[in-house]
């Protein structure tokens, strides 16, 4: 789908302001889901692309998924809402997806005919990803973590090896995509609001996903009214957050 009249990307930054009252009017569903899409072309920590992305506009949904948000008004008042959801769960997936892809982009060939360069991102994804995502109720990778350590007394190492580590990777690229998508809404003079007071669990049954799968944001969608943003913009001096070496 083509928008037109869109903002420029410092104008849309400039523009997206957390909006916590919407007004009544509806949204195009396509417009909604075309910002989706380019959400999905966001950075991914080694194109893994662990995350789903749940466009909600029944209202019987939106209400229930009010209901576990509290009631807050950038829920309670949303035309639609979009669940960004981090899958790390699905990283076995996401790897074959990879090396699909890498095969189709190396032509009709023999693995003995691969290049230096198209061995190496092949045995990214079927050593290396793999040797990282593996786990075993977080014993395993409390022992690769221990074992990077010790390995990194003597040479620079991927450090970050535990279980947790790894849903923070995965996190940190589902919000990447969430933001992705809010400045892709606020270019087309739609308004959004990230939460993150809800009910996890309650959001997660209503939507019927697995318990491995968790709630990255809940994105209030909507157009705002005038009293929907709660104030101007208060950011701290840029001179205490901006550092130049």
């Amino acid at each position: 789908m083509d928008i037109v009249n869109e903002r420029s990307v410092s104008e849309a930054i400039q523009y997206r302001r957390s909006v916590r009252v919407f007004k009544s009017e509806a949204l195009d569903d396509d417009k909604v889901k075309e910002c989706i899409h380019l959400a999905t072309l966001a950075p991914t920590s080694s194109n893994m692309q662990l995350w789903e992305f749940y466009q909600i506009t029944t209202p019987k949904v939106l209400e229930q998924i009010t209901t576990a948000s509290f009631n807050q008004n950038a829920a309670k008042t949303a035309n639609q809402m979009v669940i960004v959801v981090a899958r790390k769960d699905l990283w076995k997936k996401r790897v074959q997806s990879n090396i699909a892809f890498l095969k189709s982009q190396f032509g009709d060939k023999s693995a003995a005919d691969y290049s230096k360069r198209e061995k190496f991102a092949l045995n990214y994804y079927q050593k290396i990803v793999p040797t990282l995502y593996f786990d075993f109720i977080g014993i395993l990778g409390a022992l690769k973590f221990l074992a990077f350590q010790i390995i990194g007394i003597f040479k620079p190492i991927y450090r970050e090896a535990r279980l947790s580590d790894m849903r923070i990777v995965a996190q940190k690229s589902a919000a990447l995509a969430a933001q992705n998508f809010m400045i892709s809404m606020a270019a087309i003079n739609y308004d959004t609001c990230p939460m993150e007071g809800f009910d996890s669990l309650r959001i997660k049954k209503i939507l019927n996903l697995p318990a491995a799968a968790e709630i990255n944001m809940i994105i209030g969608c909507g157009r705002r009214e005038e009293s929907g943003v709660y104030g101007e913009r208060f950011r701290v001096p840029f001179e205490e957050v901006f550092f130049k070496i």
